[in-house]
């Protein structure tokens, strides 16, 4: 299979306007002929369904939420970047770009990365006209924060709850195209399969899960705008029905999966309490702008926090990482508090958090503006472990959080099947090996306001032609009666273990031997043993219920299905990169300070992986990534 990512030639700053000026569009007419499917309604999949609506295109949208306000874009908290230099502290476009490659230890392209810093400047005026309430300083004037991996202030927020607020933004776009019957609007429908009709996506099979009827839906093109998997862990900062299964159900039918191993554990998780627990809970990276992160400097410590004197603690990220401290990126601020926490200095009832304390910040700054700016963070820390993070330091915990890997797409943000295209972090186009804080909401506003309609207008211009697409097309039948089969076969096996069982026993899996930190041994081990996790799941997982109804366990089974192939591929994935990069830190590739260590000469390529059956090793596929306008360096913020 030939992988070829449409890069535009010419200039990197001209690449995208070149191919704005070059594209091929569809005129206003022609756009009533054109059916398009968007499978889920996030920041990406709303603001395209909303686009594709406004520009005259008949358009369906699905979600298995029970309101397209309900997906997971909402639980985002920080903020989103933009690099429009309002603070005058030096950024710019070009430091955006550098900023997120370097960020990515160099493992994206420069073309995609930088189309997303460019368009961030667009997607700010978008949001405020949409009405969304942006921190301001008193003046009036919008106001930025930090985050981490970088220098200046690029990030705008809506106090803790910006991706609701930006949610908002584009559920009210997608539902003014649904009052003006340009978006068919289907909540609480999954889905299942997807159809390829003569090598291009013509369709999707989708349940609905409050009747369990099997419906068939047809289109000229299909977006997967359906997030990540990084729920694969059991425990982790997603919603409890986040999923990959419709990526990877797109996987089995032709698309490759791109870098699936390259998964993020963010550094501020409330730790876990016990083994009761279902999910972890978020606290977002903006708070490591004002709170300080330390451990104890003695083993085993049993006094509480505030008993500790200062001589007596350890900053590990300031003493590690002096030139940006607390504010490291995501992936080396979790490796350190890990280090810190297997090596006895963990805090807490279980000894697996470390601190992160805001007492210098409220000294300087006073209560009522540490309030202002993470009032509704510090409220709900208080509501769930009942601490008052005024008075005393926070817990705070790596864990499973986000995808950078997903379905590989070209410049054009389309798979390698033609007609699907793939949106946000479904998709892995942007951020490399690890990204950094406040660019999964611009990536995946920017990916559906102002990409996706102009690449897409592209392809669907050779469709003007085609009529209609009908559902009883032989591969809608093949692809309903194999998706029936298998809610089936769940519903008659008999054993004795739940779904969850089987999930948590993945997840740990994972964690332990592909999560922060992977090995050869470890993962060749965890390969073998999700094999037989997958076997005994399909031989003794009980399903209550029946299929034609309401049953979330018959849900969950599909999903876990899907979760123990894609931890398979995740392994093999991380099992033939060779070296440490970003979140892919490989114990055999380190510097003797505990670095990552890159190669740059054996591995300086996107992993695309192609399903080749049940049972069968998955193919992998390499797109070289060539550096022509940054020089790839080594990755440090010390």
């Amino acid at each position: 299979m030939n992988i070829d990512a449409k890069i535009p030639k010419g200039p990197l700053e001209e690449k995208w306007a070149n191919y704005k000026k070059t594209a091929k569009l569809v005129n206003p007419a022609n756009r009533k002929k054109i059916d398009v499917i968007v499978v889920g309604t996030g920041l990406a999949g709303s603001s395209v369904a909303a686009s594709l609506g406004e520009m005259g295109y008949n358009v369906k949208s699905f979600c298995f939420q029970d309101s397209a306000r309900r997906a997971h874009s909402v639980a985002a908290q920080g903020g989103v970047n933009a690099a429009k230099n309002y603070k005058n502290d030096g950024d710019s476009v070009y430091r955006m770009f550098v900023d997120t490659l370097k960020g990515g230890d160099f493992r994206a392209r420069e073309a995609n990365v930088y189309r997303m810093a460019e368009c961030s400047l667009n997607l700010i005026d978008q949001a405020v006209a949409q009405g969304v309430p942006f921190g301001r300083e008193y003046g009036g004037y919008l106001n930025n924060r930090s985050f981490g991996g970088v220098q200046v202030s690029r990030t705008f927020y809506a106090r803790g709850q910006t991706g609701q607020q930006l949610l908002i933004g584009a559920y009210q776009a997608l539902m003014r195209q649904v009052s003006k019957k340009t978006v068919q609007l289907h909540t609480r429908h999954e889905m299942l399969d997807l159809v390829v009709i003569d090598g291009k996506a013509r369709g999707i099979i989708v349940r609905n899960l409050d009747t369990g009827a099997i419906e068939r839906h047809a289109a000229h093109a299909v977006v997967l705008a359906t997030g990540g998997f990084g729920k694969i862990y059991y425990l982790s900062t997603l919603a409890m029905g986040c999923n990959g299964s419709a990526i990877w159900r797109a996987h089995k039918k032709g698309a490759l999966m791109a870098s699936p191993s390259w998964t993020q554990i963010h550094p501020t998780s409330l730790p876990q309490s016990g083994d009761y627990q279902s999910k972890l809970t978020l606290m977002s990276e903006s708070l490591r702008n004002d709170g300080r992160i330390w451990v104890p400097l003695k083993e085993n410590e049993q006094r509480q926090a505030n008993a500790i004197p200062e001589e007596e603690r350890d900053y590990y990220l300031e003493r590690r990482y002096p030139a940006f401290g607390n504010l490291a990126p995501r992936d080396i601020a979790s490796r350190a508090a890990k280090e810190r926490i297997d090596a006895g200095f963990g805090v807490g009832a279980l000894k697996n958090a470390v601190y992160l304390d805001f007492s210098k910040a409220l000294r300087e700054q006073g209560a009522a503006k540490i309030k202002e700016k993470y009032g509704n963070l510090f409220d709900m820390y208080r509501k769930i472990t009942g601490i008052d993070a005024y008075k005393e330091p926070m817990m705070i915990s790596p864990a499973a959080h986000f995808s950078m890997g997903g379905l590989w797409v070209d410049y054009e943000l389309m798979t390698t099947i033609p007609g699907l295209f793939a949106l946000g972090e479904a998709n892995f186009a942007d951020h490399g090996a690890n990204r950094l804080g406040a660019n999964s909401l611009l990536q995946a506003s920017v990916d559906g306001y102002f990409i996706a309609p102009y690449t897409m207008a592209n392809y669907l211009s050779t469709e003007i032609h085609t009529g209609k697409i009908a559902t009883d097309h032989p591969a809608f039948e093949e692809a309903e009666k194999n998706v029936t089969a298998q809610l089936n076969r769940f519903i008659n096996s008999k054993g004795n273990k739940t779904v969850d069982y089987y999930h948590k026993a993945l997840g740990k899996l994972l964690y332990d031997y592909c999560g922060l930190s992977r090995n050869e041994s470890g993962l060749k081990y965890a390969i073998e043993e999700i094999g037989k996790l997958r076997n005994e799941f399909y031989e003794n997982v009980h399903i209550p219920g029946k299929t034609d109804t309401l049953n979330s366990e018959l849900e969950k089974a599909g999903r876990v299905a899907d979760y123990l192939e894609i931890g398979e591929l995740m392994c093999y994935d991380a099992l033939t990169r060779n070296e440490s990069c970003g979140a892919h830190f490989r114990e055999e590739y380190q510097t003797p300070d505990g670095e990552a260590m890159r190669n740059d000469a054996e591995f300086q390529f996107i992993s695309a992986w192609e399903w080749t059956g049940k049972d069968n090793e998955p193919k992998l596929h390499k797109e070289q990534l060539e550096f022509e306008n940054v020089k790839p360096i080594v990755r440090s913020y010390k």
